[in-house]
């Protein structure tokens, strides 16, 4: 039997579980979405949790049964944000009903950088894979820092529950999803626990088979340590930590952060 914490969307042994008066699950259990999880109960400044059935993160929604559809709408779901470029969001759109639609469109990366080195006559490598995340996660902190930005606005306009995504959950996704719980002052430990959890969770699409080895295929369509590292120690390189980045590129000075932490952490 797996083990209760993993059941549960728990990474093992980490200690910002729910209250005894709310044992919510991590990782809800859609048929059309396996990546969807709560950032509530993560443990941030000033000992405070992270409020449940708030933020949600998450895979893409065009899958969503009604049935699924159903339960966000009885979670008072009320806000998407997408990260995905055009051509992903045409090709696997959505539309839920009653629900503010924000797109925030960052463009893969990673598809058109094999494409090159195929066309330079090299075989892509699992190795060539792992470092073209880890540029595509470098790229995040500056070029697309004002998508980043935006969404902070968009969780600092109204307190109305929301779930950001893009594709598969697990890049432009993690990396906001580090951005929120270290603005909130989770530690980054923590933060990079709850990257992890993709592995656990996310079900790679039968698409995704058949166009490259399985262990570029392992590379693509899974998280490491080692992307998401990429990331935040650019951000310590270039800005001196994630405190002075949040502030100084993204916008959100004290006052902002007193007001994220005012909406999205509970009193203790």
């Amino acid at each position: 039997m797996a083990n209760a914490s993993l059941q549960l969307g728990y990474p093992k042994g980490l200690s910002s579980s729910p209250s005894p008066m709310q044992d919510f699950p991590r990782a809800l259990p859609l048929a059309g979405a396996s990546n969807f999880r709560d950032l509530g109960g993560y443990v941030g400044q000033g000992g405070r949790q992270l409020a449940w059935r708030r933020i949600f993160r998450s895979d893409h929604l065009a899958g969503l049964t009604p049935q699924d559809q159903a339960h966000l709408a009885a979670l008072g779901i009320a806000r998407t944000v997408d990260f995905r470029g055009e051509r992903e969001r045409a090709q696997l759109a959505y539309l839920l009903p009653a629900v503010e639609h924000h797109q925030l469109a960052i463009e893969p990366t990673v598809v058109q950088r094999a494409i090159e080195l195929h066309k330079d006559g090299r075989a892509l490598t699992a190795q060539d894979a792992v470092a073209l995340m880890q540029e595509t996660y470098r790229g995040f902190v500056h070029e697309n820092a004002p998508r980043f930005a935006e969404f902070f606005r968009i969780l600092l306009a109204k307190d109305a529950p929301l779930v950001f995504h893009c594709t598969a959950g697990k890049d432009r996704t993690g990396f906001a999803a580090a951005l929120i719980l270290l603005a909130l002052g989770v530690p980054r430990d923590v933060v990079m626990r709850d990257y992890l959890l993709t592995n656990d969770l996310y079900r790679r699409p039968a698409f995704a088979s058949g166009h490259a080895p399985e262990e570029v295929l392992g590379v693509l369509w899974r998280v490491q340590r080692e992307f998401l590292d990429a990331a935040l120690q650019k951000v310590d390189a270039d800005y001196g930590g994630p405190e002075a980045y949040l502030s100084d590129v993204l916008g959100l000075d004290s006052a902002a952060r007193g007001e994220l932490a005012r909406r999205y952490l509970q009193e203790p």
